[in-house]
């Protein structure tokens, strides 16, 4: 019997600098999740990180991956409040000792220090705002020191035993899977390390391939991203024997890109199934300030980021602000961390008093209050430029919430015929589309009735399904036939 070996290392790298899960966490735990309820644990799934002492992997278990998962989208959220107002630009000033030492600070720490420094300066120059400004960089500066104190208290970047290393060794067999469906991109040598690991143990590998935003549109990335993402992705696709993607629009990419690379890829990309909405449901949100009145906003959830074109929506509200009256523009609502790229949109928002609290930020909302606001939006805005995949729009979907969102990338596989579509290039047609939704109230309780009624889930064991059926279909063969004999062993056993 085949084993899937799913290396899980990115999900502990990055809970060690960032308080939530990125959309790809996400989505590989739910896969995981799928995948530990279908064939249990310590049989034919197995999970591992990566031994930085010996080299290698090591078997880590389930409860571990999960427990870490769990804690990322519980933690007790902070008050909600929209950054302070700002004060006048200032001229870039040399890079210092002390700021060109930051950089190599990891981002979760970097982010919220430099706010913290920004808002300081800002207080000094704004009375008006001061107690604003001096609270939310005492914030920014308690967020920077969680982070810091994180891998420490949770022992995320802690050695592995021997042990671990010893029992993946002494399980792993010629022909299993070493599966990736995280982001590893941050290892200095993955690709290496994948090499060395198919000629010691005879394995096969195969890789999850979300986007190639780094590589397809460098301008809304960092660029120490684009060096390490195209240096991995350059070395692994050679490597891998299966290529996966989270649609089609990412698989046509994945070729596009092999291609004008030179690269030989060793067998056609095959997308899969994406589950729709939360594998676990998160249960009801406690009580919290931060949240807006049900049925008084519409949402967007996605991590603030040049890519994401919150500015857009910035530039559409302002417009329905001019050209409706107030009580027919409803608040609209970021939910979200505030990411790169976007100090101009804060700031220019900022200048506006966040167009006088008609916009309001909640940062690292937990699953709960994620869903609270999902039930309470009246619906939901998506208006990226380019995504793999597009979770918030299936999560609105499945909440039974209209969505209004771009017609880019793989954004149509995602909405399909529940969505309305705008370009996110064009502010006019975005106005069209938004006021259409708001000038027809009748029309959008139609629309949500529609989606309640017709709109069904994908199950996340669907995705775990193609994901096997890709790697080792022996597995759901002994699956099913087990199931067929247990099912024959109840039929015996109620027989008189």
């Amino acid at each position: 019997m085949t084993r899937i070996w799913i290396d899980v290392e990115d999900l502990f790298h990055y809970a060690a600098a960032s308080p939530r899960p990125s959309g790809i966490q996400r989505l590989s735990f739910e896969i995981q999740q799928a995948l530990v309820q279908r064939f249990g644990t310590g049989g034919a799934v197995r999970f591992l990180r990566h031994d930085k002492v010996r080299g290698g992997f090591a078997e880590i278990a389930w409860d571990e991956v999960s427990a870490l998962y769990r804690g990322m989208v519980s933690v007790a959220p902070r008050p909600a409040t929209p950054p302070p107002a700002a004060g006048p630009l200032r001229p870039d000033r040399p890079r210092g000792a002390l700021r060109r030492a930051s950089d190599h600070l990891p981002t979760a720490i970097r982010d919220p220090l430099a706010r913290a420094v920004r808002l300081q300066r800002e207080f000094l120059g704004t009375v008006a705002a001061a107690g604003r400004v001096q609270a939310a960089s005492w914030r920014a500066l308690a967020g920077a020191v969680r982070a810091a104190l994180r891998p420490a208290r949770t022992g995320l970047n802690a050695p592995l035993p021997a042990s671990a290393a010893e029992a993946f060794a002494a399980a792993v067999r010629p022909g299993d899977v070493l599966l990736v469906l995280g982001s590893p991109w941050s290892h200095h040598d993955y690709a290496g390390l994948v090499a060395r690991t198919r000629a010691r143990h005879g394995v096969r590998f195969a890789l999850l391939v979300y986007d190639l935003i780094p590589v397809r549109h460098p301008e809304w990335c960092d660029g120490r991203l684009v060096a390490s993402f195209t240096a991995w992705l350059d070395g692994v696709l050679p490597v891998a024997d299966t290529l996966l993607a989270i649609s089609e629009a990412t698989a046509r990419d994945v070729v596009r890109h092999a291609e004008r690379a030179g690269i030989a890829l060793r067998g056609p990309v095959t997308p899969i199934p994406i589950g729709t909405g939360f594998g676990t449901p998160p249960g009801e949100a406690p009580p919290s300030p931060g949240l807006p009145t049900p049925g008084s906003y519409a949402l967007i959830v996605s991590t603030i980021e040049a890519r994401k074109n919150h500015a857009l929506l910035f530039r559409v509200w302002r417009r329905l602000l001019d050209e409706m009256p107030p009580g027919r523009v409803p608040t609209l609502v970021f939910a979200g961390r505030i990411g790169w790229l976007v100090d101009d949109l804060m700031r220019q928002m900022a200048n506006t008093g966040f167009l006088d609290g008609r916009i309001v930020i909640i940062e690292d909302p937990s699953d709960a209050e994620l869903a609270a606001l999902y039930r309470g939006c009246l619906f939901t805005l998506f208006p990226s430029f380019y995504e793999g995949w597009g979770l918030p729009v299936t999560e609105s979907l499945a909440f039974g919430k209209p969505c209004v969102i771009s017609r880019a990338a793989s954004l149509p596989e995602a909405g399909g015929s529940f969505a309305r579509y705008f370009d996110p290039d064009d502010l006019h047609d975005a106005v069209r589309v938004i006021r259409a939704v708001l000038d027809d109230r009748d029309g959008l309780a139609a629309w949500e009735a529609q989606i309640r009624r017709d709109f069904r889930p994908t199950p996340w064991s669907a995705s775990a399904d193609a994901v096997v059926r890709a790697l080792a279909p022996d597995l759901l063969e002994t699956d099913l036939l087990r199931t067929d004999l247990q099912g024959a062993a109840r039929t015996v056993s109620a027989t008189p």
